[in-house]
C-alpha cells in the first residue's frame, strides 16, 4: 500500500496563511509533524484531521492510495 500526498501540504498551509513559524508559534502543529510534512511521510490520522480543519477540505483531497 502506497499513500502519497495529492498537494504540496506546506504550499496549501502557506496558502491559508500558516507559516511554519506561525503553527510552531502557535503550537498549531509541532515541528516534528512540519518535518514529517516536508518529508513526503504520511502522518497521523488525528494530524490529517488537523491538516483538514485547517485546509477546510476532506482526507481525499490531500492524500491518494498508488498501487505498487
Amino acid at each position: 500500500m502506497a499513500l502519497r500526498y495529492k498537494i504540496d501540504i506546506m504550499e496549501a498551509l502557506k496558502n491559508s496563511g500558516y507559516t511554519s513559524y506561525k503553527m510552531r508559534k502557535d503550537k498549531i502543529i509541532g515541528e516534528r509533524q512540519l518535518q514529517q510534512i516536508r518529508n513526503g511521510e504520511i502522518v497521523s490520522n488525528a494530524m490529517l484531521n488537523k491538516l483538514c480543519e485547517l485546509l477546510n477540505c476532506q482526507p481525499g483531497d490531500i492524500i491518494e492510495y498508488v498501487d505498487d
